[in-house]
């Protein structure tokens, strides 16, 4: 039987998101890679108990999480029985509707139907009787806001979801997102938009919005889907992402971000960190962020990962030196939903 860890919360920080009660992780546990049939369970196991042990106490998923889709809610369903049942009310589980799921004109996108329908479904492939938050993973411009507002206000209704946020929203669209939410009397909790050294858009406005609305922030895809890493400092490796045009085309890996990689690669170095230790951290830079979701393939990729949070603080020398390599490089894939 698995015992976690007496001292769990002893060496993670948590935040409060934006000016609700609810504090996340500083780094919250993705399952959008590595968690699907497709990786042997005992492994995945292995991550979440070690992630409980060191404090994560969010885990991020969603409905097309896998491969194959619903295959990650599943695994972890498998996983929440087997070890984590009786720490429920420690844990802060979220899952997402929003990209395709099923065939047919109700299994994407964000409309009613397929928002509570595909809530229904998660809440059975985990076994739970409700997610901690339910989020709309990207914007409709088919389908008034109004609906898919509804929708999440609906299911923390039903008892389904204890808060709601939404993922990669314009900043005016989130404007919105939160007026018809307040209105219905379900604030918007959190939103999840990409962020990292290599895709800053979050930066202009969004950032301001999200404080003004008194709105949290966790951002995704914060090592670039691996670019900010020691993963392709030589180029791209056999079997990686951008190898299987897998989420990462390796279109993006030119020689100009190649050489801006390297040179936050030797600044890391000089920090004391790995290049991914520094990219995290430096995501949590700001305070108007909650926290960050980042995945995990073994024991000791997560176990380097939560090293960030040995070094959090950067100076003003070090922020300008960073930003004269940590320029936008054309690689947020989800844009056509951030700008609809």
């Amino acid at each position: 039987m698995y015992v976690p860890a007496a001292d769990r919360y002893d060496r993670m920080g948590y935040r409060r998101s934006g000016r609700s009660g609810l504090a996340l992780p500083a780094l919250s546990l993705g399952l959008w890679h590595n968690f699907g049939h497709d990786r042997p369970l005992d492994r995945s196991s292995a991550i979440v108990r070690r992630a409980f042990d060191l404090g994560v106490t969010h885990f991020d998923l969603a409905n097309n999480y896998g491969p194959p889709y619903g295959s990650a809610e599943e695994n972890f369903g498998r996983l929440v029985r087997q070890d984590l049942a009786p720490f429920r009310d420690e844990l802060v589980i979220s899952t997402k509707a929003g990209y395709d799921m099923w065939p047919g004109p109700y299994g994407n996108w964000g409309s009613r139907k397929y928002l509570l329908s595909s809530l229904d479904q998660s809440l059975r492939r985990m076994g739970l009787d409700y997610v901690d938050i339910f989020y709309s993973h990207r914007f409709d411009p088919d389908t008034p806001v109004e609906e898919t507002m509804g929708a999440l206000d609906t299911a923390v209704r039903q008892g389904k979801a204890l808060y709601v946020g939404i993922s990669s929203y314009s900043p005016d669209k989130t404007r919105r997102a939160a007026e018809i939410l307040d209105e219905l009397g379900t604030p918007l909790l959190i939103h999840q938009p990409s962020y990292s050294m290599l895709n800053r858009w979050i930066e202009k406005e969004l950032l301001d919005t999200l404080e003004e609305l008194g709105v949290g922030c966790i951002g995704y895809s914060p090592l670039a889907q691996g670019m900010l890493t020691d993963k392709y400092l030589g180029g791209i490796p056999e079997g990686s992402r951008a190898s299987r045009n897998d989420s990462l085309s390796p279109d993006l890996l030119s020689d100009a971000a190649l050489e801006r990689i390297r040179s936050l690669n030797e600044f890391a170095r000089g920090r004391g960190q790995t290049l991914a230790q520094m990219a995290l951290a430096w995501t949590l830079r700001d305070s108007r962020m909650t926290s960050t979701v980042f995945g995990a393939s073994s024991v000791e990729q997560l176990e380097s990962s939560l090293g960030a949070l040995e070094r959090l603080d950067f100076s003003p020398d070090e922020l300008a030196e960073i930003d004269r390599h940590a320029v936008d490089s054309g690689i947020n894939i989800w844009e056509a939903s951030s700008r609809a």
